[in-house]
């Protein structure tokens, strides 16, 4: 029975429960008409006025020139494979024209690529914050791009001004309770130009709450795949980072309790990176593989998270890492790997680079080559504070901890304690 429809009716009760619109995108016989995103934003819209419901988008290819802003208590749900959102190729040109905080307009030396309701970026080389601003199109006259609201910002040709068609593909600001299901995403990075994934991804939030993503493919975009900053609660289920420009999945700036079970990070710059201030996040039965720097990354004010059952392998540098940060005032405490299978990374399979309080490696399991691939299991950086090291398994013939605290020695086949504090045990491992 479709979740969505009451049961019949067989009293003279009164029906008090609302029962949610259901619409379709796609091709013939779909209420929107259409495979591009205006058809699923009039789609989307159009069910936030009814107070909110579900989108289904039928199999095919849909190009976005702009970004898909979903509204509180909508479902956007595709077809799994067969439904693909690409982001159309995108440009860089140069701003030709002072464009003062105030204005509504900008002028470009090119303004073939766009049209009325394209994304557009706006930056400049002038280091400030934030340097990128997203505005839609409103309209274009000869080379003059109208934009949806002022610059409220400098962009001027003599700091380097430029407006890019760049965009995320889904979009979120300050908007609570919505669920993104069985899409793929594709950001078709080789023809577009890159974005901070501070400003745009393949899925962006900022200061939302209470998502759920599930079974969602990000691929190729030239920036992160899944980025969020300020959002409580959000819920990732199997969903996959695939092959993105920076980051997999980037939880950030203050995020709290963030889920991610069955995910999946290969073939992007890291592949979770704990960004500032997350805390009471977790990380379950997910892949984090041939990443090109790190699988894991924790760092600035990341406390109380926890790794699960995970498999970090094969990534290029190294599998965990807890990063410096400038001061000792941002460390990352209290985190926890459990039952982890960390092996054939880079150079080190976990290591704690600076001051970390109440780190935990338990019951994990660790394989490298002395000489080759993950030749330390552990490394633990002069400066680290507290670290537990609990009934870990250690394969093949690399270091298995190097703990340079000058407590345990950094050679042999196993930790050698010289001046108390040891660090690590051999155990059972994972069962």
């Amino acid at each position: 029975m479709n979740a969505d429809v009451p049961p019949p009716i067989g009293s003279m009760r009164p029906v008090r429960a609302p029962c949610r619109i259901r619409v379709t995108v796609g091709g013939r016989g779909a209420d929107f008409a259409g495979r591009d995103d205006k058809a699923i934003q009039g789609a989307m819209d159009y069910v936030s006025r009814l107070g909110g419901g579900t989108v289904v988008l039928s199999p095919g290819v849909y190009v976005l020139r702009n970004a898909l802003v979903p509204s509180r208590g909508l479902r956007l749900r595709g077809s799994g494979s067969a439904t693909v959102l690409r982001k159309a190729a995108g440009v860089t040109v140069k701003l030709i024209r002072e464009a003062d905080w105030f204005e509504y307009s900008v002028q470009v030396a090119d303004a073939s690529a766009f049209r009325a309701g394209s994304g557009v970026a706006l930056s400049s080389g002038k280091a400030e914050w934030p340097q990128t601003r997203l505005y839609t199109v409103t309209r274009v006259d000869g080379n003059v791009l109208h934009l949806s609201r002022r610059t409220e910002k400098n962009f001027w040709p003599c700091e380097n001004g430029i407006a890019q068609s760049v965009h995320s593909l889904i979009h979120g600001w300050d908007v609570d309770d919505v669920a993104i299901e069985d899409l793929v995403l594709d950001g078709n990075g080789a023809r577009n130009p890159p974005v901070n994934g501070n400003y745009a991804a393949g899925v962006f939030l900022q200061h939302c709450n209470r998502w759920v993503l599930r079974n969602v493919v990000c691929q190729s975009y030239n920036g992160d795949g899944f980025s969020f900053q300020v959002c409580d609660d959000i819920r990732l289920e199997e969903c996959k980072a695939l092959g993105n420009a920076n980051l997999g999945f980037h939880p950030g700036s203050g995020s709290q309790r963030p889920v991610l079970r069955r995910c999946e990070a290969s073939g992007n710059g890291q592949g979770l990176f704990w960004c500032w201030g997350v805390c009471d996040g977790l990380a379950d039965r997910c892949v984090f593989s041939r990443n090109r720097v790190y699988g894991v990354n924790f760092g600035h004010r990341d406390t109380d998270n926890v790794l699960r059952r995970c498999r970090i392998e094969e990534n290029g540098d190294v599998g965990v890492v807890f990063r410096r940060e400038v001061n000792e005032n941002r460390t990352p405490d209290r985190n926890r790997v459990e039952c982890c299978t960390v092996r054939d990374n880079g150079r080190v399979g976990i290591e704690i680079q600076w001051i970390t309080e109440g780190t935990l490696v338990e019951r994990c399991r660790f394989r490298g080559r002395r000489g080759g691939r993950q030749a330390t299991a552990i490394r633990i950086a002069q400066e680290a504070g507290a670290v537990q090291l609990r009934d870990n398994r250690f394969d093949g013939d690399a270091v298995p901890v190097c703990d340079e605290r000058s407590d345990v020695l950094c050679t042999g086949r196993m930790p050698v304690p010289l001046s108390g504090n040891p660090t690590g045990t051999r155990g059972p491992g994972i069962p």
